[in-house]
């Protein structure tokens, strides 16, 4: 029997790591990061990564120990399942303290505290296959190609989200039956409470606009420099790390293919849908301690490390 954990959740530059050092500096645990692109090695400023020092084997923040981050090769993949049996190992071995999980990934956090269906893994070449298919013929005869192998799946996932259309077609294909037939709905699954104090901070839309707008003016030429530095180290301009959100753009602007203003502008633009995404996610979860923040100040993070401290006290 573990105990209950606490997730500091919320759309990307809302603090989270923040609150988090707090709290666990409180609490004098750990921090288990779930975001799925922190788990790269050289990808720091992009993915908003807490600096931090390796000592004996631990990545460091500021005394507090942050595990799932600077620790994947560029070029490898990480999922779901992977983020599962570390985040499971990483609690087993820190049984007296609630560990705390902070991120983004909502689809990490729902598959370590809810569960997930067990699909089959993904097929580097066969993705390759599908996205050359994509490339060439275009977007709506990939969803064609999945209409013709899952039609239920097909009316789930429009045209226009290729990656979903192409994970759906590639599990048909692995699986040899239908993506829909084999979803359990366990991905409609309200977060448990026994298990875990979801903490959600549900910035004001405008406000947290301008803070992304903020971080991506200060992030930008620093990504450019660690891109051209992972390049130099041999990465591949298209592996998994150099495909996060907002790289593709840099890579843009150091080929000299777009401006520097047009990158700013298009990460701004991209990192507003995805935050928009993010919230669609967590507002599935009915039974989370929602902190609203309508002004700058109401990020006051000794209050909210308070808040936080009282409300699992609760349970």
């Amino acid at each position: 029997m573990f105990m209950r954990q606490i997730v500091i959740a919320g759309p990307t530059a809302s603090g989270k790591t923040e609150l988090a050092l707090a709290l666990a500096k409180q609490l004098h645990t750990v921090i288990i990061s779930a975001d799925s692109r922190q788990v790269y090695q050289g990808l720091t400023v992009g993915t908003a990564k807490p600096r931090g020092t390796w000592q004996d084997g631990r990545y460091l923040v500021e005394g507090v120990p942050y595990y799932l981050v600077d620790f994947l090769s560029p070029q490898a993949r990480f999922d779901a399942a992977a983020f599962c049996t570390r985040a499971q190992s990483i609690v087993q071995n820190n049984p007296q303290k609630p560990c705390i999980f902070a991120g983004g990934t909502g689809m990490y956090l729902h598959a370590y505290f809810v569960g997930m269906d067990h699909l089959p893994p993904a097929n580097p070449a066969l993705r390759a296959e599908l996205t050359a298919f994509a490339a060439a013929q275009g977007k709506q005869a990939l969803h064609a190609r999945l209409a013709q192998k899952d039609p239920v799946s097909a009316a789930q996932i429009p045209a226009g989200n290729i990656q979903r259309v192409m994970r759906a077609l590639e599990i048909c294909l692995l699986a040899g039956q239908p993506a829909s037939a084999l979803k359990s709905g366990a991905f409609f699954g309200q977060f448990p409470n026994d298990k875990a104090l979801l903490v959600y901070l549900n910035w004001d839309k405008e406000l947290l606009n301008k803070r992304i707008e903020r971080r991506t003016r200060t992030m930008l030429q620093p990504m450019a420099q660690e891109t051209r530095a992972l390049l130099a180290a041999g990465a591949a301009a298209d592996c998994p790390a150099l495909k996060s959100l907002g790289y593709p753009q840099i890579l843009q602007y150091i080929n000299g293919q777009i401006s520097q203003e047009d990158a700013f502008e298009k990460i701004v633009i991209l990192t507003r849908q995805y935050a928009k995404r993010q919230r669609t996610w967590f507002n599935r979860y009915q039974n989370a301690l929602k902190i609203n923040l309508t002004a700058p100040a109401d990020f006051d993070v000794a209050m909210l490390t308070e808040q936080i401290i009282t409300a699992y006290g609760k349970k």
